[in-house]
């Protein structure tokens, strides 16, 4: 008998329309739809590289509580409009980009003076109104690459601040919304193999489809280095074959041990870290179970008494279970 999984297509864009673009897989063994949907999913969400302001100057402004003479907005509401401007960064050092206009105008991201590694991805964002003749504002903003969020009371612990220069919460992510759906198809005789439907949504500082490349190569990458486990040479799957038991351990028990301790790491898996779908976990975790092992106390009757939760997802959540070699308590 053949126990090879068959490898799913390349992936092929769907729609790519400016920051959107949707993206297909098909053949992925049964189940894998979520394992892979999920993980990509969550690494979008958490490790592409943005920009993001990391900290501001405005003549005159001590704190970010101060109010500016002649211009409408205070200083909170001048960096939140800020933080709405989307910018590309070439290379990975810090850019400095600056605001200096005068007289009774609006100021939007057009007036933003850049050097030629920063591109202003959206030009018509509000910033400022100035309401008198004498107004004048002007500022400088520094711009860095990074992954993730950082808080600026971290920030500011690790680094020294200029005077007059004020540190700021900095979102790197360029993504807005990312999403993914799995629907069975045929391959051969079987139609339980899935089909991936990715849905990416960027700033527009970076385009859904390099996300998606970025996402595989960060899981490549990270798999990668388990290639080699225990000092034993990584074994390409084609040519590995089936774990054989040792007679004496069986003897002793040792084998069964150490399913034992298998079993119990996986009943401390978080709920929201199981490759279902993000219905599922959201009606799990409103209705209290939030690990593997809460699962386990639960019958099939149990699981359909949830709210938001019917037949397939019982499914689904039996699925992710028997590839744990876990299953759902037994109906009295």
């Amino acid at each position: 008998m053949n126990y090879k999984i068959l490898t799913p297509t390349a992936p092929r864009i769907v729609s790519e329309n400016d920051n959107k673009g949707i993206y297909e897989i098909d053949n992925l063994y049964p189940g894998f739809g979520h394992t892979l949907g999920n993980s990509i999913r969550r690494i979008i969400h958490s490790s592409v590289p943005g920009v993001s302001m990391t900290s501001i100057s405005i003549e005159g402004v001590p704190h970010e509580f101060s109010t500016i003479e002649g211009v409408v907005e205070d200083v909170i509401t001048i960096i939140l409009n800020l933080k709405r401007v989307n910018f590309a960064l070439l290379g990975d050092e810090p850019q400095t980009i600056s605001i200096d206009v005068k007289g009774e105008r609006a100021v939007t991201s057009k007036d933003i003076v850049a050097p030629s590694q920063v591109t202003v991805v959206n030009k018509d964002v509000h910033i400022a109104e100035l309401s008198s003749k004498t107004a004048h504002l002007k500022m400088e903003v520094v711009l860095e690459k990074g992954i993730g969020y950082a808080a600026k009371e971290v920030r500011s612990k690790n680094e020294k601040a200029k005077i007059g220069s004020i540190i700021l919460d900095a979102d790197f992510t360029p993504i807005r919304r990312v999403s993914y759906d799995v629907e069975n198809m045929r391959v051969g005789d079987r139609t339980d193999y899935n089909r991936l439907r990715l849905n990416i949504e960027t700033d527009g500082s970076v385009s859904p489809k390099e996300v998606f490349l970025v996402s595989v190569e960060t899981m490549i990458s990270q798999l990668r280095s388990m290639q080699a486990f225990g000092g034993v040479a990584y074994v390409p799957a084609e040519e590995a074959s089936f774990k054989t038991v040792n007679i004496d351990n069986v003897a002793t028990g040792k084998e069964a041990e150490g399913d034992d301790e298998n079993q119990d790491a996986n009943t401390k898996i978080k709920v929201d870290d199981l490759p279902l779908s993000a219905r599922t976990v959201n009606a799990l975790i409103m209705a209290g179970i939030k690990t593997v092992a809460g699962l386990l106390r639960k019958t099939e009757d149990d699981i359909l008494d949830l709210e938001g939760i019917g037949a397939k997802g019982v499914d689904e959540i039996k699925l992710v279970l028997s590839n744990l070699n876990l299953e759902l308590k037994a109906k009295k």
